[in-house]
């Protein structure tokens, strides 16, 4: 048997600040990864920020699914089979009409050559998983901007 733990009154003055109340998230995320459980996951953690997400879990269906929007952004693993996250973003950059998708990467390569070749590919921020979820928000809730974010500024 184990101890219940004693639970403390709430006070709302000190409470912190649930993803429901935080600002919601606006457009569309899709979310791009073959580790189902690591694209399902993100998606649940957007949507508790008020994201629209759509999962894909191979590259090629991500092209199938994006669609001109001002408000897009697609968050992919760089390590997928087939088609990889270079190559995706490379394919959506190449399409004029997707001038504005935002494009972060989410991987497991972390190195500063996977940075940079994330930054030349045409990634406009780099994470390493796993990501912390309230910079990604921050992120995706800041207006696009012209200019790529450093490859070395995330390190989550």
């Amino acid at each position: 048997h184990l101890p219940l733990a004693k639970q403390r009154p709430v006070n709302p003055a000190v409470a912190p600040v649930s993803a429901r109340e935080a600002p919601a998230l606006s457009g569309r995320v899709i979310v791009v990864d073959d580790n189902r459980d690591a694209a399902d996951t993100l998606a649940m953690a957007l949507r508790q920020h008020g994201a629209v997400v759509q999962t894909t879990y191979c590259a090629k269906d991500a092209l199938g699914v994006l669609t001109p929007e001002s408000d897009v952004a697609v968050i992919a693993d760089l390590g997928m089979p087939e088609l990889d996250g270079f190559e995706l973003a490379r394919r959506i950059r190449a399409n004029s009409s997707n001038a504005r998708v935002r494009l972060i990467a989410l991987s497991g390569w972390g190195q500063l050559e996977d940075r940079a070749r994330a930054q030349a590919a045409g990634f406009d921020a780099h994470f390493t998983k796993p990501a912390d979820i309230e910079a990604l928000v921050a992120i995706l809730s800041a207006r696009p901007t012209s200019q790529r974010q450093d490859p070395g500024s995330h390190r989550h």
